[in-house]
Order: structure tokens, then sequence, then C-alpha cells
């Protein structure tokens, strides 16, 4: 058998992703109101949202599925074969069902019919056929037709399940704009990911608080506040009044500036060697934030104040690395 060439390989590849993007524009410009009578069901329903499908079409349910759960909607995946041999009691009748099918006849499926509509479920099927036996029975009909399969042969599902995967997630991201789902929503529900925790995690987290936090009152000696910053090692110390309000500050950067100017070090108190100014962040800002600021300032350590200025934690730039906010 002759080896196919590169260039031939290539255009075969080009030909494909071609044939389903045209397909994909097609399916944009058929949208009509099934689709939006899809959504208002969904958006209705009390229950969650049962989606299912058999072989390639399975895959591909198992995907939206998921999708529509990480966006707001409560959706998860059921097979049709579990379904037949006792699955079928994870949907209520509050439940809504979507089915996908190419070709609309899958035997798996079919054979749900009888006993979801015997429950009182509403059904919503994807299919390529509208005159097929599941777009018959389903409540809603969502078209996901195509001219044909990017496979040479016509046979592997190829454009069909793109069709299948671009109008799921149109359904999905139609529902998230639908109920107001937001940053913060996703966060919930990708609290392992990185998105979850930049939007979850607050900075009273991950700070550091009581014995840890270096810091002492003005008029300690030079020498006894830098046996509290070497003790506490986060790269700087506080100077706080007698009720624990924060006057100052005074980091591993300010001591080498000290170094340069002064001869003896013991002759000196915090108070004169201290930054009086020093930045801060409240304990329920983000941890983000923490990150913005200590970039916008060239800096790798906060102070945690409350609203009345008072010292309650201190964050340092490992704490976000620990944290995997960075």
């Amino acid at each position: 058998m002759e080896k196919v060439q590169a260039p031939s390989r290539l255009q075969l590849a080009r030909e494909v992703l071609q044939i389903e993007s045209e397909a994909i524009t097609a399916l944009s410009r058929s949208l009509n109101g099934d689709f939006l009578a899809a959504v208002d069901l969904i958006l209705s329903s009390p229950g969650r949202l049962a989606v299912t499908g058999m072989g390639k079409s399975g895959h591909v349910a198992r995907k939206i599925a998921a999708t529509l759960a990480s966006t707001g909607t409560p959706a998860f995946f059921v097979h049709p074969g579990e379904a037949a041999h006792g699955d079928l009691g994870m949907i209520t009748a509050q439940d809504i069902v979507l089915a996908l099918s190419n070709s609309g006849e899958s035997d798996e499926v079919i054979a749900l019919l009888p006993a979801l509509k015997r429950k009182g479920v509403r059904l919503i099927c994807m299919t390529g056929r509208e005159n097929s036996t599941m777009a018959q029975e389903a409540d809603i009909h969502l078209d996901a037709r195509v001219e044909k399969e990017a496979c040479p042969l016509g046979l592997a599902p190829t454009t069909s399940t793109t069709v299948q995967m671009a109008l799921g997630d149109a359904l999905a991201v139609t529902l998230m704009d639908a109920r107001g789902f937001g940053q913060g929503d996703f966060a919930l529900s990708h609290p392992g990911g990185s998105l979850g925790r930049k939007l979850l995690v607050h900075v009273s987290d991950i700070m550091h608080s009581g014995d840890e936090l270096p810091r002492v009152a003005p008029g300690t000696s030079l020498k006894d506040a830098l046996l509290e910053l070497s003790r506490k090692r986060l790269g700087m110390l506080a100077v706080c009044s007698p009720d624990n309000a924060l006057l100052g500050v005074y980091t591993d950067g300010d001591l080498r500036r000290t170094l340069e100017r002064s001869a003896n070090l013991y002759d000196l108190t915090i108070d004169q060697v201290m930054s009086p100014s020093p930045r801060t962040i409240g304990p329920k800002k983000l941890a983000t934030e923490a990150v913005f600021l200590m970039e916008q300032n060239k800096i790798t350590s906060l102070l945690v104040v409350d609203e009345d200025n008072k010292l309650i934690g201190a964050l340092h730039l490992h704490d976000l690395f620990k944290a995997g906010v960075i």
C-alpha cells in the first residue's frame, strides 16, 4: 500500500477542520426557538439534568454533563445501558433528561423512554434527524444535523460529535449567563483548581498571627529588635504601640540600608530606623490582592491590620506560593 505523502496528510487534516468548522457555523445559523425552549425548561426545573447517550454520543454526553455541573446547572451523566438495570432510579420526576444520538435511533436510549414517560420526566433530545424516534418522542428536539462526517469513509462519528459538543457548550454557557453565574460561583465549583484558589483564598486564611508575629514596642533597642526579626523569620518587623496600633515596619532591606549609614547599631532604637508608613492589607482581602500589592511595590511581605489599624497578622510571599495563589 502506497504511503500518503506529508503534504497530502496536512491537506486531509485541514479538510477535517474545515468540514467541522463549517458544520458549527451552520449550527449557529440554525438555532431557533427550540433551543430557547430547552433553556427555559431547564431553568424552571426544580430538579437536575440527567444527560445520557450511547457510544461516542455517550462520551460527549458525559462531557456536557460535566460542563453543565461546573457552570451552575446541576447535572450528571447516566449510562443508558446501566440505567436499564437499576440506575434509572437516579432520575426523579422533577429531573429533566437530555439524550444524545446522531441517528436518533439508539436502541439503549429508546428502551428507556417508556419508563421515563411513566415517571413524568421531561425529555430533551439532541439528534441529527428530526423525524427519528427520539426526536418524535422528545418534549423538545435540538437539531444537531450535519451534512457529512469528516471521516473519509463517512463512518466514524467526527463532525456529528463535534456539533453535539458545541451545542452542549452553547446550552451550558447560555444557562450560566441566565443564572448570573459568576467567577465566585465558578470558584466554589472548582476549589482544587488555580482559579478556585485565587478566588477563594483570603489573607486571613494564610497569614501568620499570634506568637508568630514579629513585633516590638517603640523605644526597643535595634539590637533587641534584630533578635526578634531573626527569630520570626518573616523578613520584617512590626513596631506597635501598647494598644497594638501599627506605628512602623523594619525589614531586611532596611537593615542593609542601616548598615550602610550607621557605624554603631547598638546606639540606635527601632524608632530611629523604622519606616513609619508601611504597606498593609486587610484580612478579608483576597490573597491575589496581596500579590498585586507586593508586585506593585516591589516588596515580599505585608502587615495585616484591622479597621482600627491594629496589627493582626503578617504575610510573606512564600505563604502565597505555598497556598498555590501564585
